[in-house]
């Protein structure tokens, strides 16, 4: 009796020894942005604003996007931006970069008064060199109008 005891315990721990070991359970894999990347601001922020024609005050609906993007800077402190001024294709190529700066310039300051870092982001005009929207309308003009913020 003792040897079918021994027999039955030698082949339970031989048994358990020869089991494998479940293989673990893969990551799960996310199907959205990388946070605190470029494509994060894009999805979950915003990252331009637009302009009026000939303008480069802040609209109410740029200011609500530049305060989401604050708030951005603030928990990824350790990302630097660059916001770049466009304008859309009427007008001479000086007079657009220097309307394109303006609007750069009116972005970055409302990102700096809500406490984002000077040092964090830096500007660049663009004039009417790299339209968004083809198009000689006002659709594709008011597209053109705008300060975008880049991840750098």
């Amino acid at each position: 009796m003792n040897i079918k005891i021994l027999g039955t315990v030698a082949a339970v721990a031989l048994l358990a020894a020869c089991s494998e070991t479940p293989a673990p359970a893969p990551a799960p894999v996310s199907s959205g942005p990388v946070p605190g990347s470029q494509e994060d601001l894009v999805a979950n922020v915003g990252d331009r604003v637009f302009f009026d024609f000939d303008r480069s005050t802040l609209r109410s609906d740029a200011r609500t996007t530049l305060e989401r993007q604050s708030a951005w800077l603030a928990k990824w402190s350790a990302n630097n931006v660059q916001v770049a001024g466009n304008c859309d294709e009427r007008g001479t190529q000086a007079y657009n970069i220097a309307l394109g700066s303006r609007r750069a310039n009116a972005a970055r300051d409302f990102l700096v008064a809500k406490g984002v870092a000077a040092g964090r982001i830096t500007t660049i005009s663009y004039g009417k060199d790299r339209p968004t929207a083809l198009g000689s309308n006002e659709q594709a003009w008011a597209q053109n109008r705008n300060a975008i913020t880049s991840v750098r």
